[in-house]
């Protein structure tokens, strides 16, 4: 039987299945990539849900795992050498299972770097943007008066989308015939514009016919329905 009592997080969120990886998340964006990467790998898991809306995340006992205060992030009972090893970060997450399994990730090594990035592009700017339009469009920031910021966030969103659907053109995922872990990073931001933000007339969504395949693609896949909801609301 592993035992995970040498992670303080584990008091407070009790592992049913200490030789499972353990998930702590919420279905956020940034939270499902790592169940449905979890579900598209078959790796057993046991999620724990950490509510944000009650502001779990910045509870010492889930800080001890994460000292920025985010979801998602994962402790691995059977890392490297055997040993545990906990992660935060979803970028980081979704490489480390990729190259644990083998599996979402090239191992030719220009494709690998090439899909790395696609990553990075979700992580540094995709991620990013997207939250803080959906923060003044949809939620608390919707009543601040001065509607700059919100004019900024919509058009860098819009102009992330149309980098997007130019990578797109004549691809079926964003590494073409390859479904990888570039996908599954950014198209839960882009399904979040249209069921979260309700965003998809304000930012022309509808109009981009290669994103919307790839999204129609990504979400028909049965690990993304299953990720979709884990762990649930």
């Amino acid at each position: 039987m592993t035992d995970l009592s040498e992670f303080p997080i584990s008091n407070r969120w009790s592992a049913q299945h200490p030789d499972r990886i353990q998930l702590y998340s919420f279905p956020t964006p940034n939270g499902v990539k790592i169940s449905i990467m979890l579900e598209e790998i078959g790796l057993p898991y046991e999620a724990h849900r950490v509510d944000i809306t009650k502001n779990e995340t910045w509870t010492d006992s889930f800080l001890s795992l994460n000292p920025n205060g985010k979801i998602p992030a994962i402790i691995d009972p059977k890392g490297p050498d055997g040993k545990p090893l906990a992660l935060f970060e979803s970028g980081a997450i979704l490489t480390y299972l990729a190259e644990k399994t083998g599996k979402l990730l090239p191992k030719d090594p220009a494709r690998r770097y090439e899909t790395l990035q696609w990553v990075f592009f979700q992580m540094a700017s995709v991620g990013p943007m997207f939250g803080q339009f959906g923060f003044f469009y949809k939620f608390a920031g919707r009543e601040i008066d001065d509607k700059r910021p919100l004019n900024r966030y919509r058009d860098e969103s819009r102009r992330l989308l149309g980098v997007l659907e130019q990578r797109l053109d004549g691809r079926r995922w964003i590494m073409g015939n390859d479904y990888s872990i570039a996908d599954i990073a950014i198209f839960p931001w882009v399904r979040g514009l249209k069921v979260v933000y309700d965003a998809s007339e304000l930012l022309g969504l509808d109009s981009l016919k290669n994103v919307n395949a790839w999204l129609e693609r990504a979400l028909e896949r049965p690990a993304s329905q299953k990720g979709l909801v884990v762990p649930p609301r």
